[in-house]
């Protein structure tokens, strides 16, 4: 009998480029923490970047990458720490000092790309990720990997625009509390489109995995491959697909929860001096 480990043997690799890619941004965001910012940070901020970049080592650079091919519920472990959780925490790692001295380029207006705002940016991503799921339109991207990974890179800049009023560098361009709490509503509701493709899929009875059966024509597997006991129950089953759907939701709410009890620690001394402003102009 087939098993997932004999079709992945020596695929089963670390990306080594980009292993080392990641490896120097740390390099360089300590060594940039050094020059600028040695006094002016939480000392928790590069516990963040830190793990923001683990994390990305751990989705994209190991083998992983290849594992969360074989199922939709580790596909949407994958997605949600890539889109959900790497953004939030690499923002609040960058300390504010640091990004005010980081060099200023000059802007020309004709390089100069429309920006879209926050919002628009959540509902540009969570209407992109909802399409992407769509099994008919999966299965044309998975089959381009030069679409596929342009795709994935533009729902990864939207991610970070955002989260931009939950957990920018900057503080200023954070919402106040409770605008943020009603942000991260909104971006739950936003969200829930493609978490329910899942769950309703399901019990449609649409199982097929087109990121799996792209796996096996790239490995130059058997056509039926997908039919064969590679990975044990409830694997590529609807009720795989029912816990991809909850664990999106879940992680995604994980994420706010985190977000905003993060921003709320490293931004301390900038609410106690915000604080004590409004005190001295009350007096």
């Amino acid at each position: 009998m087939l098993t997932f480990e004999f079709i992945l043997i020596g695929k089963t690799t670390w990306n080594y480029p980009l292993l080392i890619a990641i490896i120097l941004i740390a390099v360089i965001y300590l060594a940039l923490i050094h020059r600028f910012a040695k006094e002016h940070f939480v000392p928790f901020q590069p516990i963040s970047f830190f793990i923001s970049c683990a994390l990305f080592l751990f989705i994209a650079a190991s083998p992983f990458a290849i594992i969360s091919h074989l199922s939709f519920s580790l596909h949407m472990v994958q997605m949600s720490i890539l889109y959900f959780i790497i953004p939030p925490l690499m923002m609040l790692g960058i300390p504010e000092q640091l990004l005010n001295q980081l060099p200023r380029f000059p802007k020309h207006k004709w390089l100069t790309l429309p920006r879209l705002s926050p919002k628009n940016a959540l509902y540009t991503f969570a209407t992109l990720f909802l399409l992407y799921h769509l099994p008919f339109i999966l299965t044309i991207i998975a089959g381009n990997p030069l679409l596929k990974n342009g795709y994935l890179f533009l729902l990864f800049a939207l991610s970070f625009s955002m989260w931009k009023p939950l957990a920018s560098p900057d503080p200023l361009f954070r919402l106040c509390t409770c605008k943020m709490k009603r942000y991260a509503f909104i971006s739950g509701v936003a969200i829930t489109p493609a978490c329910l493709l899942f769950i309703g899929s399901a019990f449609l009875g649409y199982t097929g995995n087109p990121l799996f059966d792209q796996l096996i024509a790239h490995l130059c597997g058997p056509a039926n491959l997908d039919a064969l006991p590679i990975m044990p129950w409830p694997f590529n089953t609807k009720y795989d697909q029912v816990l991809a759907g909850f664990l999106m939701i879940g992680l995604h709410k994980l994420s706010l929860f985190m977000t905003l009890r993060l921003e709320r620690k490293i931004s301390i001394h900038f609410y106690e001096g915000l604080e004590s402003e409004v005190e001295k102009r009350c007096v």
